[in-house]
């Protein structure tokens, strides 16, 4: 009865933020195959069996579909959706055809095309942030440890409250954030913090342990933690021009804790229970509606940063297989063989299915 409860629930939510970011995503192809002068045939939010569509002044047909968990943009010259050609009916194709089919196009401009909807979904993350950023200022906690847990691996270690935490394995830390995410994201069985003591400099090794927290959304998860807090805050108002900045960081140290976890879960020092699928989103969509309008954008800019640097591994089907096809094909002066990516797109469509599937089961399974 939960899961039938959380799709009943949260079904709305999950459906108008995953569309959402979906349509800019696919906008991204969109946009620069018309600048291209590629004809687009199709642009479609969600898959399966059709709901409604209209067409536009040049004929593309936009599609709404029952299944909302993805979408295509299908180009002249495409099979489907997934930019996989037609090579017959590129065979057939008249000389002006020609011209406003996506195959036809020179490496370069095929790989704006196939790049630009990964770089839609980052440039929807840096608004959102920058929005966020400009309404909210920037606030800082200062590195400096105000509560210290008993018998926790800072107290036993020897950190004291009052101490200014200066570095950790070797890495600057310029306010509390960093440290938190070094001691969540990190893998290391210790971690070496560069403490300054009154007017001594200490090194302290800690040894992270795992345990259950409620997170903001009331769930329980585990975490690594060494029993440290800080709540010392300075605030700062920001301009356009430094939420803009901002904005950009956040989002880049996203992307690279996203790659940093999927490294992390494919060499199998992170388990694969923490993966989520449409259910997870979907319960977590329903979850920020009821936080806010702000939690709500954030949410969206976090799965849309996913989204694109998902979208940019370089597996067949998705556009960072394409662009792996396109790189090569602009090294050799040639493509690669028609076999060679029928291959490619055929293993890449079975791993994206047989992760979809994987995903939405460990989502039933994290349920009871």
């Amino acid at each position: 009865m939960e899961l039938v409860n959380i799709i009943i629930q949260n079904f709305f939510s999950f459906v108008l933020i995953i569309s959402l970011i979906v349509f800019i995503h696919e906008y991204g192809h969109f946009i620069v195959a018309r600048i291209c002068n590629v004809k687009v045939t199709e642009f479609s939010i969600g898959f399966g069996k059709k709901l409604f569509s209209f067409y536009d002044k040049k004929n593309t047909e936009w599609k709404f579909c029952l299944l909302p968990f993805g979408g295509y943009v299908k180009m002249y010259g495409d099979r489907n959706g997934a930019s996989i050609p037609d090579y017959e009916l590129i065979k057939n194709m008249s000389d002006e055809d020609k011209k406003i089919s996506f195959i036809s196009k020179n490496v370069y401009q095929r790989m704006a095309i196939v790049g630009a909807g990964p770089i839609a979904n980052f440039i929807l993350a840096i608004i959102i942030f920058t929005f966020l950023f400009k309404i909210n200022g920037a606030n800082k906690i200062l590195p400096i440890v105000d509560e210290v847990v008993k018998e926790s691996p800072a107290s036993i270690a020897g950190i004291k409250q009052g101490d200014e935490i200066i570095a950790i394995n070797n890495k600057e830390i310029k306010d509390f954030d960093q440290v938190r995410s070094i001691i969540v994201t990190g893998l290391e069985e210790e971690l070496i913090f560069k403490i300054k003591r009154a007017n001594n400099i200490l090194e302290i090794n800690v040894k992270p342990v795992l345990q259950e927290r409620t997170d903001f959304l009331n769930e329980t998860v585990k975490i690594r933690t060494v029993g440290i807090a800080s709540s010392k805050m300075s605030y700062q108002e920001l301009s356009l021009y430094e939420s803009f900045l901002m904005a950009n960081k956040e989002t880049y140290d996203i992307s690279v804790a996203v790659l940093k976890t999927l490294k992390q879960l494919i060499t199998g020092k992170r388990s694969v229970k923490e993966l989520g699928g449409p259910i997870k989103i979907a319960k977590y969509s329903g979850k920020t509606v009821e936080q806010g309008f702000q939690v709500v954008i954030w949410f969206m800019a976090l799965i849309s940063i996913n989204l694109g640097v998902m979208n940019l591994l370089p597996i067949p089907v998705l556009d960072g297989g394409h662009l792996f096809y396109y790189i090569a094909e602009a090294i050799r002066g040639k493509p690669l063989s028609q076999k060679v990516q029928q291959i490619g797109f055929n293993i890449g469509f079975s791993l994206v299915i047989t992760l979809m599937i994987f995903t939405t089961i460990n989502d039933i399974l994290n349920l009871f």
